[in-house]
């Protein structure tokens, strides 16, 4: 089957939510570039799937493991290693939304209708060691996460 580079137009798999995106090789693997929107909505959706399978899993150290998720990882001060001790949940509710105001202190604020108020689950993994304590966001994981390179 052609690419759309051989074919001169864009195929199915090029097309990323009505976007037309482009397509090209780095070494031996084919790379999809997305519109930071489509990369962001990915990426919500990667971490929503990631918290629900943490959830259900009967063995949470084994899901951990799987995932790539290091038990240890370097202290930012360069001191001795933080180990992964805890892994938080925490549910938000979105009631409004607040913007700066033009030429004024104040912000801006709408707060939403009773069906437009969602609901959001953060993961964080939080690691210790002798002299701190740090918690890192699911999502700056999954950035970096090679199972989701190219998503992010």
């Amino acid at each position: 089957m052609a690419n759309s580079k051989e074919s001169g137009g864009p195929m199915p798999h090029d097309i990323v939510n009505g976007h037309i995106g482009h397509n090209h090789s780095h070494g031996d693997h084919l790379h999809s570039h997305m519109p930071d929107a489509d990369r962001a909505e990915e990426l919500q959706v990667l971490t929503a799937q990631f918290i629900d399978g943490f959830v259900s899993a009967k063995d949470k150290m084994s899901y951990l493991r799987l995932a790539g998720v290091p038990l240890e990882i370097a202290a930012p001060d360069g001191g001795p290693s933080m180990k992964l001790v805890d892994v938080q949940l925490t549910t938000e509710w979105q009631v409004g939304t607040a913007s700066p105001s033009f030429g004024s202190q104040e912000l801006s604020y709408l707060p939403y209708p009773g069906d437009m108020v969602t609901e959001r689950t953060n993961m964080g993994f939080v690691y210790v060691s002798l002299r701190a304590k740090q918690v890192n966001d699911l999502r700056d994981f999954l950035k970096h996460h090679p199972a989701a390179r190219d998503v992010t």
